[in-house]
């Protein structure tokens, strides 16, 4: 079922967002060589506490951090602890948070120090697919309208979306219909209405699509150990258009 959301709904959704957005900001300033990814985990849960919200993640399915850090070639729920980031690594963030019963979830992937060409233009193409992703979502157009611009853009680009793990609708529940796939035909799926909210979230490969879930049944990597980025932001549909929620 597809919950579309009152401009009440929407206030307390664009509050919730924005502390997700606002440790996001935090987190840019802190991420460096040699800091580790327990330490960025301890910052964000303070950080939403601090706002009187509550870390999303922890306790989903069993989860026990605020963060998902996924470095290089780790491509989504890499697990925060004694992992330091190195010069030249690329680490994905994704964060989530539960305030007044709504959720927000937004994802950035920073490079940590100076990085390679090759993945300063997969961060950029990534984010791009996302921007044009959002660019879709409005009244009238259909759900594979965002897929379609996104798988685009990354494959004229070089590189692959990942088909395993997509973006969802966003509410009461961190996770509600309907999915969003980074990749579909253009024209297909349902119609876009006013107060569908919905978490886009590109992930983008360098080399093949294909995943591969690790032992500890939460990390997911690339099949070929090629980096991936992961861009994500939460966005509601209205009458004048996407409005990107997950932003200070």
């Amino acid at each position: 079922m597809i919950v579309l959301k009152s401009k009440e709904e929407l206030k307390i959704m664009r509050d919730a967002n924005r502390i997700v957005a606002e440790v996001m900001a935090k987190l840019k300033t802190v991420i460096a060589p040699g800091v580790t990814t327990g330490e960025l985990d301890e910052i964000a849960e303070s950080m939403i506490q601090e706002r009187n919200a509550k870390p999303a993640f922890k306790g989903y399915l069993g989860y026990q951090h605020t963060l998902c850090t996924s470095i290089n070639h780790e491509i989504v729920h890499g697990i925060p602890g004694d992992i330091l980031l190195n010069e030249g690594d690329i680490v994905s963030i994704d964060c989530g948070v539960f305030y007044k019963g709504f959720y927000g979830d937004h994802a950035l992937t920073f490079p940590v120090g100076k990085i390679d060409s090759d993945s300063q233009k997969l961060l950029k193409v990534t984010e791009e697919a996302l921007y044009l992703g959002i660019d879709q979502a409005v009244v009238g157009n259909r759900l594979y309208d965002i897929s379609a611009a996104i798988q685009s853009h990354s494959e004229k680009n070089g590189f692959s979306v990942v088909r395993d793990y997509v973006g969802h609708g966003i509410g009461r529940k961190l996770h509600e219909e309907p999915q969003v796939p980074n990749f579909g035909e253009a024209g297909t799926g349902i119609k876009l209405r006013t107060g569908l909210v919905l978490a886009i979230e590109p992930m983008v490969n360098m080399g093949t699509w294909k995943v591969k879930v690790m032992p500890d049944e939460w990390t997911v990597i690339t099949a070929d150990k090629a980096r991936s980025a992961h861009f994500e932001h939460s966005i509601a549909i209205t009458d004048d258009g996407p409005e990107i929620l997950s932003k200070v």
